[in-house]
């Protein structure tokens, strides 16, 4: 699954759709068809130099443990709107960044230039009829401690009303759990 995603990737695409037009332009130019070559050509290899620098810097999208179609009418629900934001984000390709919610994980202190956390997977949770999410996160260079420690922190940064909780899953793995908070 992940090396057909991967083949299916944006960058993959715009890689192939260049390197087919540079071939059919030297085809062209090979048979002495200059309608054929020179636009292929001129076409073609700028493409597929985009294509190769979009390939470079892309970052592939979290593993969604939960099929898109289950919990829809809580994530459909108004108060769900930040998860549902954060889902949006985290499942889809990304180019020029070194880990999922970079900037999110830099302001809470929760980053490390060389050695990233690594948002694995995500999977939404019926909390009780209310929408939440559990984040899977290889810490990297960042101790689980340090996202312990920033828990009530987690919770409120990420959405109002949210509460967060970090449980650690042997290794550098971690689980993230956001959850809305109980109503009295």
């Amino acid at each position: 699954m992940a090396c057909m995603q991967a083949l299916l990737s944006p960058g993959s695409l715009v890689t192939v759709a260049g390197a087919a037009l540079s071939v059919i332009g030297w085809i062209g130019y090979a048979t002495g068809n200059p309608n054929l070559s020179l636009p292929t050509i001129f076409y073609g290899i700028p493409i597929l130099l985009g294509g190769l620098a979009l390939k470079s810097s892309e970052l592939p999208p979290a593993q969604r443990l939960t099929p898109p179609g289950q919990l829809r009418q809580l994530r459909d629900q108004p108060d769900s709107e930040p998860l549902r934001k954060l889902v949006a984000d985290v499942v889809r390709w990304r180019y020029g960044q070194k880990a999922h919610l970079e900037s999110s994980l830099e302001v809470l202190k929760l980053w490390d230039e060389d050695t990233p956390p690594q948002l694995l997977s995500v999977e939404e949770l019926d909390c009780q009829g209310r929408y939440g999410l559990k984040l899977t996160f290889t810490c990297g260079a960042v101790p689980i401690e340090r996202w312990q420690e920033r828990q009530d922190r987690l919770g409120r940064f990420f959405g109002t009303g949210l509460t967060a909780s970090v449980e650690p899953l042997g290794g550098d793995r971690l689980a993230l759990t956001l959850r809305p908070q109980a109503t009295p």
